[in-house]
């Protein structure tokens, strides 16, 4: 899943982005409006977290122009406006939730796995196909009843690839959903992660090669 974050206090970007990291998250960074804009221009994003006074352009144009794109971004706007008039306009605005500033970094990080769920369609919390069970809470992998160390990318791909129901993923759709702007397009990351992940995940092999065109669990 893929997360924009808005936001001009540049030290609060950074360590909210770093935590959603963590949460294998990939996340992309901007520092006024308009850069954001521009982000949302060229990539898919998940969940927008969206600082509401913003320079260059205010977070209520930014959270406009994402709402009158009819995409599937959810909104969490984030403001230091505590009172209940704000969280109102807010919310008319657009947003799809609403949070105080300062907050707690646990509950921003449940707010945005509850947006991150409701951009697409539902997914069950466990995943199970040949042997291999997938708990998506805890972010625990199991192949046979034997738990399965994965690293953050490794299980995002393997998500991603789970989420499919058996449709091909090419390798640049992979790379649009498990990392972020940052990364090289022309990389090979996505087949050394696939490597990777079939041979921690052992045999018989779960992750198919489709020839031309990308990746399947089956």
């Amino acid at each position: 899943m893929r997360v924009l974050i808005v936001e001009d206090e540049r030290m609060l970007a950074d360590a909210v982005a770093e935590g959603l990291r963590d949460e294998v998250f990939a996340v992309d960074v901007a520092y006024d409006g308009d850069a954001g804009l521009e982000r949302l221009a060229v990539n898919d994003y998940d969940v927008l977290v969206l600082d509401r006074d913003l320079p260059l352009v205010h977070g209520d144009d930014v959270c406009r122009a994402v709402v009158d794109s009819g995409g599937r971004t959810r909104i969490l706007m984030v403001t230091a406006a505590s009172d209940v008039p704000s969280c109102v306009e807010g919310l008319a605005i657009g947003a799809d939730d609403y949070l105080t500033k300062p907050f707690a970094f646990e509950e921003l990080i449940a707010r945005v796995h509850a947006l991150a769920r409701r951009s697409q369609p539902a997914g069950p919390p466990v995943y199970e196909r040949g042997g291999l069970r997938v708990e998506t809470a805890r972010r625990a992998v199991y192949r046979d009843g034997h738990y399965v160390p994965l690293a953050r990318k490794e299980f995002a791909v393997l998500l991603e690839l789970l989420r499919a129901d058996g449709a091909v993923i090419s390798a640049e759709e992979l790379l649009e959903r498990a990392w972020d702007e940052h990364i090289d397009p022309f990389t090979n990351v996505v087949r050394v992660t696939v490597m990777k992940l079939r041979k921690k995940l052992g045999t018989p092999q779960l992750i198919e090669t489709v020839t031309g065109a990308g990746y399947r669990i089956p």
